[in-house]
């Protein structure tokens, strides 16, 4: 189970905003969009998404541009993606109820279950963390 385009690009942006966070910085959507290949079209109606979900607060005229609301230790990806996608709805029992079925059906439950766990439990600051820790291990000098 992957992310969507829109979960990930969306993701992205919000990264992008909780590094800004701290200074109290406002991104304009081009800065982002340009910074990490997102069509601008795209990332706006996406942060325009989230502002609606209370994730973000948007300034606007010449220097406006988006901020998180909160801390970015504060905002769960399971929020972010609820806010993006929606509530996933299950996919129903089929109507043959055999023992095969239902046992696929337990386990895609038992998927989904896991997902929103590890979704719940991960929030935007964790995401800075690991790319942090990332860029840094990437980083490496050659004389």
């Amino acid at each position: 189970m992957s992310f969507g385009s829109k979960a990930e690009y969306g993701l992205v942006a919000l990264m992008e905003l909780a590094s800004a966070y701290a200074t109290g910085e406002i991104l304009r959507v081009t800065e982002i969009a340009n910074r990490q290949s997102i069509p601008d079209r795209y990332l706006e109606q996406m942060l325009a998404t989230l502002r609606r979900g209370q994730l973000l607060s948007s300034l606007r005229g010449p220097r406006g541009g988006y901020r998180l609301t909160r801390p970015p230790a504060e905002i769960s990806l399971a929020e972010v993606l609820a806010c993006l996608e929606g509530e996933a709805a299950g996919r129903p029992l089929p109507p043959q109820r055999t023992p095969e079925f239902e046992v696929l059906h337990s386990l895609a439950v038992d998927l989904v279950n896991q997902r929103q766990a590890i979704l719940s439990g991960t929030t935007l600051q964790q995401l800075l963390e690991r790319r942090d820790a990332l860029s840094k291990s990437q980083a490496m000098y050659f004389i």
